[in-house]
């Protein structure tokens, strides 16, 4: 029988898995060695249940290509020559360099680039702001359009988040008494199960089935649960919001919104009326491919469920006018009085409000004050053209950001500081603008812990960072809140809170004396809570404690969501806003709409005549994480090759075989696929997943591990494509041709 030293009791979050789902982990150690992964059977997300990414976390942690060692570059970028520096070399290089462009330009000529999500959000902000700089940016993803549209419109219309309930705010889960199992849910541009989205565990739409959950999926391709599905729309892509009025204009003609729920707490239903009449049923098939017979069964199907969910994906929000589409959908579970009760979408704060990613201008007063977000604002990039931006969160806007990085207006941009992000092989739009962007900079530093494309291209200091196995911080994305507890060592490896709390203590002396070690960080971020880092530490999830504001339901009820603790919502008007006052207040209609995408059969008939197909990207495999685990042998095996998935008529058309490589092509330039003909594409839409380079080829220039060949954002162009800044990233409506590779071509 095979011993063990110790088992480590953690929960996942990045890097390693790479998701945002929260898992429970046992870490099984052998002689200082990760020897083996499970999950927790004691957790009460997860169960015992991983995924493929956490199984294979022993190839991940120890893969011999890993960064173990600060690394400094010699030569010229894009050689690929790093010599192995100390920590303190690498530390004072950083202080000295960054300072020196402060001293020349100001702080706010310094970005700090991080890729999805995750647990770098709270150190890489934390960072950003003690060096003064306003510019916390997701470089490369157009409009961010990527859950902050959602998040937008839930503050404008309830005042809060909301996530689909599957008990995940209880102790006891799906088995507490006071929980309802969804009669519906509506599964809305996304495969949960694929990826475990937004602090969201995929499987639990599934449990949900289990129970006697009917499902409503809507997708411009199928999936597992299309095919389990009542109703499966199958919508032109970037046509969500069409589809939502329509069903909104079912809904309120027929009377199947909840009367006692709109008349008592929401404002603006009359707008809202007149506005869904636009949009007949007649007119969203014709925009959205779908039959109008099927737009109202579902739309009825919805209504009836008491209670009913949605649970939503980033397609929404890479919708044009992404902020508006998400506000219709906001729209539905509010008028059928879905929000926050048992088995709906319930309004979801951070546990006990402690805090690890500032989601929003309200969590970045309460860290650290509105006059330090009110001057963040005067010079962050895109605040002034965007008012929606400046109101409600604290990024840059990307696509502005990259333009200046070139322009140097209104000032220049002089060095990057990306922290765990592959932009260039995972979600730059026109990628070769951000290669450009990046190269015109004078200091790059990267914090990741491989090479990649974006590494390889850019870097002039690595630094080496620490898997999820070897680090101490804590979880805080809804509930419950946990700690991550550090299993093993690897080199010289640090966490992104080691890194960046050192590196901030530098830059801001005055925080020498509050923090000595990231305990210390973590525990004064816990302080709401009552609890310190000691006390979450082995598994000791907490939870908050029934007729609290962070935990449903039915605070509006109870004054639980308003800061004077009145009844209502935290909104202007104190009620959920279906006629948006913020919106109107920043010049933006306050009322949801449809807009064309920017390339489509309607609005660029000409464009489309040259290239017939949607190219629809992003779509997730169980076995990767946007750009991450193409060099892990396990998860490759499974998931082995950049495809296109075409539809068998399509693929007859052109004279594809499956398995045959094939380029698909625009105005903006040519890469290469590996077709897989297969019915679950709609005919007028090709699928390519993203997120693809090839770390078995030369990773050196000019190749950058084939980015030029294989990467589908060569394809798409940037925006924003939206008007509040947030949303619109054309990364599911661009048009393309699909050609068969000829004899002797390539």
């Amino acid at each position: 029988m095979v011993q063990y030293d110790r088992v480590v009791r953690s929960t996942s979050w990045s890097p390693g898995p790479g998701c945002h789902g929260g898992c429970g982990v046992k870490f099984y150690v052998r002689d200082g060695r990760l020897v083996k992964v499970e999950g927790d059977e004691d957790h009460p997300y997860s169960h015992g249940r991983l995924c493929p990414r956490m199984l294979a976390l022993t190839q991940y942690v120890y893969h011999p290509e890993r960064f173990t060692h600060p690394l400094m570059r010699v030569g010229a970028r894009g050689e690929g020559n790093f010599e192995q520096i100390s920590w303190d070399e690498a530390l004072d290089t950083v202080e000295e360099r960054f300072n020196r462009f402060k001293a020349d330009y100001g702080a706010e000529s310094v970005l700090f680039v991080q890729g999805t999500g995750r647990d770098v959000g709270g150190p890489i902000s934390f960072l950003c702001y003690s060096f003064g700089s306003p510019n916390w940016v997701q470089l490369g993803l157009a409009g961010h359009s990527c859950y902050t549209p959602r998040l937008g419109a839930m503050m404008a219309t309830h005042g809060d988040y909301a996530v689909l309930d599957a008990g995940q705010f209880l102790p006891d889960g799906m088995a507490d008494p006071e929980y309802r199992v969804p009669e519906v849910i509506v599964v809305w541009a996304q495969n949960p199960a694929a990826g475990c989205q937004d602090g969201f565990y995929g499987h639990w739409v599934t449990d949900c089935m289990k129970r006697g959950s009917k499902l409503i999926v809507i997708d411009p391709r199928w999936t597992w649960f299309s095919s389990r599905a009542e109703k499966f729309l199958q919508l032109r892509p970037g046509t969500d919001a069409a589809l939502a009025m329509g069903m909104l204009n079912v809904i309120i003609s027929e009377g199947l919104y909840d009367k006692d729920f709109v008349e008592k707490w929401t404002s603006g239903f009359a707008e809202l009326k007149a506005r869904a009449a636009e949009y007949p049923l007649e007119r969203v098939s014709a925009i959205t491919w779908v039959p109008a017979e099927d737009i109202a069964a579902a739309a009825r199907l919805y209504a009836a469920g008491k209670p009913a969910a949605v649970q939503w994906g980033v397609p929404v929000d890479m919708a044009p006018e992404g902020t508006s589409v998400a506000q219709a959908i906001t729209h539905l579970w509010c008028l059928t009085g879905n929000l926050d009760v048992p088995g709906g979408n319930v309004i979801a704060k951070p546990a006990f409000d402690v805090t690890t990613y500032p989601f929003s201008t309200q969590e970045l007063h309460s860290l650290y004050g509105e006059d330090f977000v009110r001057r963040l604002n005067e010079k962050r990039i895109g605040a002034a053209e965007f008012a929606m931006l400046r109101n409600f969160r604290g990024w840059a806007q990307p696509d502005r950001t990259v333009e200046q990085m070139l322009s140097g207006k209104p000032y220049p941009i002089k060095a990057c500081w990306i922290q765990t992000t592959n932009m260039l092989g995972g979600q730059a739009a026109n990628t070769r603008m951000h290669y450009d962007a990046l190269k015109a900079m004078e200091f790059n530093v990267v914090a990741d812990l491989f090479p990649n494309p974006t590494t390889m291209a850019v870097a002039d200091l690595i630094l080496p960072v620490a898997s999820i196995a070897e680090k101490e911080t804590f979880r805080s994305w809804w509930s419950p809140l946990q700690a991550m507890m550090p299993a093993v060592s690897v080199g010289e490896c640090r966490s992104d809170w080691e890194i960046n709390l050192e590196l901030a203590k530098r830059f801001n002396p005055e925080l020498r004396k509050r923090y000595d070690t990231v305990k210390d960080l973590i525990n004064d971020r816990l302080k709401p809570s009552g609890y310190t880092f000691d006390d979450l530490k082995d598994g000791h999830w907490k939870f908050p404690e029934k007729g609290t504001p962070t935990r449903p339901y039915r605070r509006h009820e109870k004054g639980l969501l308003r800061p004077d603790h009145e009844p209502g919502f935290r909104t202007p008007t104190g009620k959920i806003e279906f006629y948006s006052t913020s919106f109107a207040a920043w010049d933006m209609d306050p009322l949801p709409f449809y807009a064309e995408p920017p390339e489509s059969e309607v609005r660029t008939p000409e464009l489309f005549e040259k290239y017939p197909l949607v190219m629809v990207t992003g779509r997730r495999s169980p076995v990767f994480f946007h750009a991450e685990h193409r060099n892990i042998p396990w998860l490759r095996e499974a998931d082995p090759y950049p495809i296109v998935e075409i539809h068998p008529s399509v693929a007859k058309d052109l004279g594809i075989d499956d398995g045959e490589w094939v380029h698909i092509e625009n105005d903006r330039g040519r890469i290469k696929r590996k077709a897989k003909v297969t019915p679950i594409v709609h005919p007028k839409v090709v699928s390519v997943p993203h997120g693809w380079w090839l770390p078995e080829t030369e990773g050196k220039e000019p190749n950058l591990y084939g980015i030029w060949d294989i990467n589908c954002n060569l394809l798409t162009h940037i925006g924003p494509g939206s008007a509040s800044g947030y949303g619109g990233g054309a990364y599911k409506t661009a048009l393309v041709a699909v050609k068969k590779i000829q004899e002797g071509e390539e």
